[in-house]
């Protein structure tokens, strides 16, 4: 499933037009994003937890050349279902 299946069914359940159901799903999305630079966590009940966690410097090689490439540490985002929705996929 993409953004325009999730939009469809949107459009599908709410009765409103593609327009609509396209800025509600951009506007949740951009929340998302928003906390999460922020550093924030966004538990959404029954569904999952996003959230990010950081990533320790490192050094890994390059493939090619097999010479060392310094990897800085970053911030990367990550995502945690819950459980009604493990119960769900089973």
């Amino acid at each position: 499933m993409n953004k325009q299946d999730l939009i469809a069914k949107i459009v599908k359940d709410t009765e409103v037009t593609k327009t609509i159901a396209g800025a509600m799903l951009a506007s949740v999305l951009e929340g998302i994003t928003k906390a999460l630079k922020k550093g924030d966590t966004v538990p959404l009940v029954g569904f999952g937890t996003f959230k990010t966690s950081q990533r320790k410097a490192r050094v890994a090689r390059n493939p090619r050349t097999g010479a060392p490439i310094k990897i800085a540490k970053r911030r990367v985002p990550r995502f945690t279902a819950g459980k009604a929705l493990k119960d769900a996929v089973k």
